[in-house]
């Protein structure tokens, strides 16, 4: 009978070298999980940005299209059914009278849109169409993360200009609205809402 050949083991040498390749398979291993994960935690917080942009900006289309050519009393006078205001000036850049929706959710009321400085545009509303001096306006953020917020208005001899009305032959309603915002993060959206006449 033949002897049977001695076992024989790995070398160290081998034994180093499947370690170091295991090590290097674990570290690549490692690095891509962490991009992923890094690239899912994005995309979240892009997502979740988008949403809350297009939620405003249906939000701002949907009270748009429901602004009403009534002017507003107050104690002082009246306002003007819709009034819009160049960037830089204070209070409220748009504020505009608008009727209760099909769902009858909200009454007619009296409501703005504001650039704050904390970069956040405000919903301001009012409790009703006439605004009495004493009425407290509600506020509330609808989009933060802004960096820029301009509104202009679309007039009958088909113009744009920065604020409403244009002149003293203006209708009570713009044709049309141009929305241009500036996202902190750099982007840059513009919309036009075409408003009933």
């Amino acid at each position: 009978m033949k002897p049977l050949p001695p076992e024989r083991g790995f070398t160290l040498i081998e034994l180093l070298a499947a370690l170091l390749i295991l090590s290097l398979l674990g570290l690549m291993s490692y690095r891509g999980l962490n991009t992923v994960l890094d690239t899912r935690e994005h995309v979240k917080h892009e997502s979740e940005k988008w949403r809350r942009v297009a939620a405003f900006l249906d939000r701002f289309e949907r009270d748009a299209s429901l602004a009403a050519p009534r002017p507003t009393r107050t104690v002082s006078g009246a306002a003007p059914a819709w009034r819009g205001q160049p960037r830089g000036i204070s209070g409220p850049q748009i504020e505009f009278s608008r009727f209760a929706g099909a769902e009858n959710v909200d009454v007619a009321r009296r409501l703005a849109y504001q650039l704050n400085e904390q970069g956040q545009i405000e919903l301001w509303l009012w409790p009703g169409l006439d605004i009495a001096t004493s009425a407290a306006v509600a506020r509330y953020p609808v989009l933060s993360g802004v960096k820029w917020f301009e509104i202009h208005y679309l007039d009958a001899g088909l113009a744009w200009t920065d604020s409403w009305p244009a002149g003293e032959t203006s209708a009570m309603l713009p044709r049309a609205v141009r929305l241009h915002l500036v996202l902190a993060s750099g982007e840059e959206i513009v919309r036009v809402f075409a408003l009933a006449s």
